[in-house]
């Protein structure tokens, strides 16, 4: 086995149990199960993987998801925790391969109230580039818009 940080050859995907993991939910499939099991990735770990956003909010904009299916990011295990994050300098030099990104956010929508609309956890990696808004400053703060000029409120 090599390094957990270093991206490895396609195989057939399983879930850590070695059975395949396309779940269900309400009887239709996970579109991320479903984009493992074809191999839809560019990196992946014994644990994890990342592919491209099919609706991107910017180029090269990222998701890295656990193998297994889980809702709940905070439900993985301590292990499929470890690899996302340590996916996350892997996938950046990936983008970096294909786009010249000035920044990047960083992030997790764990459960309705924080936006989550996708019922498999995932962390997404957002390129930012400089003119791509008026004023990125806040940046993530903007999740809640009356709270993130911060500085105008000194």
């Amino acid at each position: 086995m090599g390094s957990l940080w270093e991206a490895r050859p396609q195989k057939k995907p399983t879930d850590v149990t070695g059975h395949s993991n396309l779940a269900k939910i309400h009887g239709m499939e996970c579109v991320f199960c479903e984009r493992i099991s074809l191999g839809d990735t560019i990196l992946q770990t014994d644990l994890a993987v990342a592919f491209f956003d099919k609706f991107p909010v910017s180029p090269g904009h990222v998701l890295i998801v656990p193998r297994r299916h889980e809702i709940d990011f905070f439900r993985l295990t301590e292990e499929e925790q470890e690899e996302i994050w340590g996916l996350v300098d892997l996938t950046r030099k990936h983008i970096e391969t294909k786009h010249s990104p000035d920044g990047y956010n960083i992030g997790i929508n764990a459960g309705k109230a924080a936006g989550q609309t996708v019922a498999h956890a995932h962390l997404h990696i957002i390129p930012r580039y400089l003119g791509d808004v008026e004023d990125p400053r806040g940046g993530i703060r903007w999740v809640l818009p009356s709270q993130a000029p911060y500085w105008e409120k000194e």
